[in-house]
C-alpha cells in the first residue's frame, strides 16, 4: 500500500517507518519540518510542506495514499512554546489535509490522539464518548482535532479512524521528546535530586513500540466498526512505584517526596473496543523498559537537563572538577615524575668512564617531544635545563654556570631538537586530525549515497516489479488469449472466463450469452460472486451498463453500486451484441481508464477466438445434426457434453444431462416437442443408441428436476444422469 505519514521527525515516526517497511508498504512523509533537517533512508519520498499550504492538495493526488496518518498530539514538529500561535497553526493545517484527503475520494485517515485530552481526574476508566475536559491550548487543540475527524467522516462519509494512545513513553532523542510522565521524572531527579509523587496515581504505560503495532492493525484493517478507539497498557503502575525504579538507576541519592496536593493527571483510558475488535497484546513491560530510559537520559544528562544541577558535597565538586582538569594536567604530571628518574640517572653518569659521554636530559626532551608533541617538550627543556644548572652548581656558583659558553650551546641544542621535533609530532598529529575529519565527512558522503541508493533501489524494484508482472503489455494479452486456439470449439467460451480472469486479476468474472434483444443467460463464471446476478438477465433494464455497452464502450462502476459489477464490456459481431463480459473483486485503484482499454483489448482478443470457434461449428451445422431435426448426432454431442463436464469439474458452469426414452415417436416428433419446453441455450443428442440426451446449460439439479416433471408431464420418461462416462 501507498502510505502518507504526516508529522515532525522522532522517534516514533522512525518505528512506525520500520514497522512499514518491514511489511513491504510504499512510505511517503510529509513533514514540516525544513527541508533536509530529517531523512529516513526507507522513506520512497519526502515532502517538506506546511499542513496549511495550498500544494497539499497536490501532494495527495501524487501520492493517492491507501492510509494517510496524522500523528497529531505526537508531531514533533509542533513546539508548543507560543500556545496560541501553534493551536491555530495546528488546526488550520489539520483541516487543509482533511480537505486534501477528501478530493480523493479514496483511503483511509487516522488521526493520532493521547490522554491529553482528559485533564482532570475519573475514578474509573475513560470511556470513548466521555466529554472532553481540555484546559490548556494544546489538550483544546487536540481535542479539536478529534473532532474535526469524526465530524468531516459524518459529512462526507470518509474512512476517518481516530486513535488515543494512553500514555504513551519512548526513549527520547533529545528534549521535545522528553514529554512523557517518566521522562519528565528523570529529568526532574537530575535537576533537583529528588522525584515528587502523587501516592495514589495509578498510570498505565504504553511503550512507543507497543504503540505502533497497535496503530498499524488499525492502518491495515480492512474494515472497522467504529470512527473512535482507545489503546491501553492495562497494568497500571503507582508513581512511587516508577519512581523506584528510575531511582534504582540514578543513585540512591535520589529522594522520593510525597505529595498529595501535586495535580499530575493520570487516567487510564478504556481499550475494550479495540480489543474486542482488533486485540491487545503487551510485549513491552515498564519493568524492563524504565531503567533503559533512565540510563539514557543519566549519559546524556547534559541534553536533558534545562537548569543549574543541585548542590552537592565538597568531595563531588572536587571530583567534578578534576574530571575537566585531569586530562590537561596528566601530561604535565608525567613529565615531572619522569623527569626524575632521568636527574638521577644524568647525575651517576658525571664522571662514568662508559656514561659520562650520554646525555639523559636530551633523551629524555626528545621523549616527550615524540610522545606529547612541542608544549611538553617545551616543558621538558625548562626541567632539564633546571636540572643541568643544579648539577653543575655542585662544583661552580651560579654565576661561572652562566657565564659559561658550552651551557648556552648545550641549551640551544636541546631547546633546537626537542622543538623541531615536537613541531613535527604537532604536524603529524594535525594531519591525523585532519585526515579523520575528511573521513568523517567522506563516511557521511556515503551515507546521503547510501540514502539515495536505497531509494533509487526501491524505485528500481518498483519498475522491475512493473515490467516483469506486467500482464497489459500486448504480447502478453496476445499470448494467454491465444491459448483459446488449443481448445475445442465447444469448450472456447468456458476457459475465456478463466482467461479473462487471470488478465484482469480478478477471481471473479462472468461471461454472458445475448439470447435476444433483452435478455442474456449465464454462460461460464469463476466464482459464486460472479454468479450473484442470476442465470438470465434483463441488461436492457440495466440502464446504467446497457447505455455504455450500447455505446461500444466500457462500463464502469464508479459509485461503487452493489447491483451491478465492477466493470463490464460487450463484445459485437456486426453491430449485433453477442457476448457480455462481467468483472467483479477489482481494486479501487485499479479501475481506471487504462484498466477499462485492456478490458477492451482483451475483448477483442477473446472475440476472435470465439467468432472463429462460431463459424467452424455453423459450417459443419449440417453434419453435426440429425438429418430434419435439432437432435446431435453422436460424435458431436459427446463433444459437447464433454466440454461442459469438463468445465463443471473446474467449477466454470453448472449444467445438467438428462435421459429421455424414445419410446415408439420418431426423432423428428421427439425434437419438435421436446425442443418447446426447453431453452435456446441447451442441446438434444444421441449417445450409445441409449435414448435422446438433453444438455441443460447453467441449470443445477433443483432445476433440472423442475425440467424432468415437465418432460413427464408431456408424457416423456427420463431420469437425470449424474455420473456418465464421455
Amino acid at each position: 500500500m501507498n502510505i502518507l505519514i504526516i508529522g515532525g521527525a522522532g522517534t516514533f515516526t522512525r518505528h512506525l517507518i520500520d514497522r512499514l517497511d518491514k511489511e513491504g508498504h510504499r512510505i511517503f512523509v510529509l513533514t514540516g519540518d525544513p527541508k533536509g533537517e530529517h531523512k529516513y533512508r526507507k522513506v520512497f519520498e519526502t515532502y517538506y510542506f506546511a499542513y496549511d499550504n495550498v500544494c497539499i492538495k497536490d501532494v495527495m493526488k501524487s501520492i493517492r495514499p491507501d492510509v494517510v496518518l496524522f500523528m497529531g498530539a505526537y508531531d514533533r514538529g509542533f513546539l508548543w512554546k507560543e500556545e496560541e500561535e501553534t493551536a491555530v497553526s495546528y488546526t488550520s493545517g489539520l483541516t487543509n489535509l482533511l480537505m486534501a484527503f477528501g478530493a480523493l475520494e479514496r483511503g483511509r485517515f487516522v488521526y493520532l490522539s493521547s490522554e491529553i485530552v482528559f485533564q482532570r481526574q475519573y475514578p474509573q476508566e475513560i470511556e470513548e464518548g466521555e466529554p472532553y475536559a481540555a484546559y490548556t491550548r494544546r489538550a483544546e487543540a487536540v481535542a479539536m482535532g478529534e473532532r474535526l475527524c469524526l465530524d468531516y467522516a459524518e459529512i462526507s462519509n470518509a474512512d476517518t479512524v481516530v486513535l488515543r494512545l494512553d500514555h504513551m513513553y519512548e526513549i527520547p532523542e533529545n528534549t521535545r521528546e522528553a514529554e512523557s510522565l517518566c521522562a519528565r521524572m528523570c529529568i526532574e531527579a537530575l535537576e533537583t535530586g529528588e522525584i515528587v509523587v502523587q501516592p495514589e496515581l495509578q498510570v498505565a504505560l504504553l511503550y512507543v513500540s507497543d504503540a505502533v503495532e497497535f496503530v498499524y492493525r488499525i492502518m491495515v484493517a480492512k474494515e472497522h466498526q467504529k470512527k473512535l478507539y482507545q489503546v491501553s497498557a492495562r497494568d497500571c503502575l503507582s508513581q512511587p512505584v516508577i519512581a523506584k525504579l528510575i531511582r534504582k538507576e540514578l543513585g540512591k541519592d535520589i529522594n522520593i517526596v510525597e505529595d498529595p496536593e501535586k495535580q499530575i493527571i493520570g487516567n487510564t483510558l478504556s481499550d475494550r473496543s479495540y480489543d474486542e475488535e482488533f486485540g491487545i497484546r503487551i510485549i513491552h513491560r515498564p519493568e524492563t523498559v524504565l531503567p533503559q530510559l533512565a540510563r539514557h537520559i543519566k549519559r546524556h544528562a547534559s541534553v536533558f537537563c534545562r537548569v543549574e544541577r543541585r548542590q552537592t558535597g565538597l568531595l563531588e565538586r572536587w571530583r567534578r572538577m578534576s574530571k575537566g582538569l585531569l586530562p590537561i594536567l596528566l601530561p604535565f604530571l608525567e613529565n615531572l615524575i619522569c623527569f626524575i628518574p632521568f636527574f638521577m640517572l644524568n647525575n651517576r653518569a658525571v664522571g662514568s668512564e662508559y656514561f659520562q659521554n650520554l646525555d639523559f636530559y636530551l633523551l629524555y626532551v626528545l621523549l616527550f617531544a615524540i610522545v606529547h608533541g612541542q608544549q611538553q617538550a617545551t616543558f621538558s627543556c625548562l626541567l632539564a635545563v633546571a636540572g643541568y644548572s643544579f648539577r653543575q652548581m655542585y662544583q661552580r656558583s651560579g654565576f661561572d654556570v652562566m657565564l659559561d659558553y658550552n651551557t648556552y650551546v648545550w641549551i640551544a641544542q636541546l631547546l633546537i631538537l626537542g622543538l623541531v621535533i615536537g613541531y613535527m609530532r604537532d604536524q603529524l598529529r594535525a594531519n591525523k586530525e585532519e585526515q579523520l575529519h575528511e573521513v568523517d565527512y567522506l563516511t557521511k558522503q556515503i551515507d546521503d549515497i547510501a540514502e539515495i541508493n536505497v531509494s533509487n533501489v526501491k524505485v528500481k524494484e518498483i519498475l522491475s516489479d512493473q515490467i516483469i508482472n506486467q500482464n497489459d503489455s500486448f504480447g502478453k494479452l496476445y499470448e494467454i488469449t491465444s491459448s483459446l486456439d488449443q481448445y475445442e470449439p465447444e469448450e472456447v467460451l468456458f476457459y475465456a472466463a478463466e482467461v479473462l480472469s487471470r488478465l484482469m486479476g480478478s477471481k471473479d468474472v462472468a461471461i454472458y450469452t445475448v439470447a435476444n434483444r433483452s435478455f442474456a443467460r449465464l454462460f461460464s463464471f469463476t466464482s459464486q460472486k460472479a454468479h450473484c446476478l442470476g442465470n438470465s438477465i434483463n441488461y436492457v433494464e440495466m440502464t446504467d451498463i446497457y447505455d455504455r455497452l450500447k455505446e461500444k464502450k466500457v462500463y464502469i462502476n464508479k459509485n461503487m453500486d452493489e447491483r451491478y459489477p465492477l466493470m463490464a464490456n460487450a463484445i459485437y459481431s456486426e453491430d449485433e451484441m453477442q457476448l457480455i463480459l462481467m468483472v467483479w473483486g477489482i481494486p479501487w485503484e485499479r479501475m481506471t481508464l487504462g484498466q477499462a482499454n485492456m478490458l477492451t483489448v482483451i475483448g477483442y482478443l477473446i472475440q476472435n477466438a470465439v467468432l472463429r470457434a462460431n463459424r467452424y461449428m455453423l459450417a459443419l451445422e449440417r453434419e453435426r445434426y440429425i438429418e430434419n431435426t435439432r437432435i446431435l448426432e453422436e460424435e458431436a454431442f459427446r463433444s459437447l457434453v464433454r466440454a461442459y463436464m469438463n468445465a463443471r469439474q473446474k467449477e466454470l458452469t453448472e449444467c445438467a444431462l438428462i435421459l429421455v426414452e424414445q419410446g415408439e415417436l420418431s426423432q423428428k416428433e421427439i425434437s419438435d416437442q421436446l425442443s418447446g419446453m426447453m431453452r435456446q441455450s441447451d442441446y438434444l443428442g444421441r449417445m450409445e443408441d441409449e435414448g435422446i440426451y438433453a444438455l441443460l446449460a447453467n441449470t443445477n439439479s433443483k432445476a433440472a428436476e423442475m425440467v424432468c416433471m415437465r418432460f413427464r408431464e408431456a408424457g416423456f420418461a427420463c431420469q437425470i444422469q449424474e455420473d456418465i462416462m464421455v
